[in-house]
């Protein structure tokens, strides 16, 4: 792991093509929403970096949609598509330790190593082709794709993205798009 002592400058908001490649297309939305994803978090207070205002979700703060994505892109593009070992977030005895973590770690913290887990994604997603079946099996046995995982990760970045929405106008009452 990198060292997180000086805050990374987030990555830039850029609007993806209006006509391009699937490859292209599928790439740029999935950057569009993990740079969303920072700006949603910017100039957020510690405090209300954990806040779990929402009586039916108890581990969901703004911190812990960080570490629940961080982890989703591990699990997807590592895990999943090359067939690598968890890293440790998440346990069956602790199905919820990535939310858990979010809440224990720095917001910024949580922000460097969400975009170094991007980044390895990136990786991942230049190496194979649309059509590569992926390493590892899902719980029925099939193999999916990385043009699926990536649909999978753009529907699920721009899901947490609403709840970062919401967390973040709870919060402070900063809205935005």
């Amino acid at each position: 792991m990198s060292n997180h002592d000086a805050p990374a400058s987030p990555p830039a908001r850029v609007d993806p093509p209006q006509a391009a490649d699937e490859r292209t297309m599928l790439t740029s939305w999935l950057d569009w929403h993990r740079a969303t994803v920072h700006a949603k978090c910017a100039g957020l207070s510690a405090e209300h970096a954990v806040a779990t205002p929402l009586p039916s979700s108890p581990l969901m703060s703004v911190g812990a949609v960080v570490s629940h994505l961080r982890w989703v892109e591990h699990a997807w593009f590592e895990m999943v598509m090359m067939g690598m070992p968890d890293a440790g977030y998440a346990t069956p005895e602790d199905p919820d330790a990535e939310w858990r973590r979010g809440n224990e770690v720095p917001l910024d913290r949580l922000l460097a190593e969400y975009e170094e887990q991007c980044a390895r994604s990136r990786e991942v997603t230049a190496r194979l082709e649309l059509g590569s079946g992926a390493r590892r099996a899902g719980r029925d046995g099939r193999h999916t794709t990385l043009r699926w995982v990536l649909v999978h990760m753009v529907e699920e970045t721009a899901r947490h993205n609403g709840h970062l929405d919401v967390l973040r106008e709870l919060a402070d009452g900063t809205t935005g798009e």
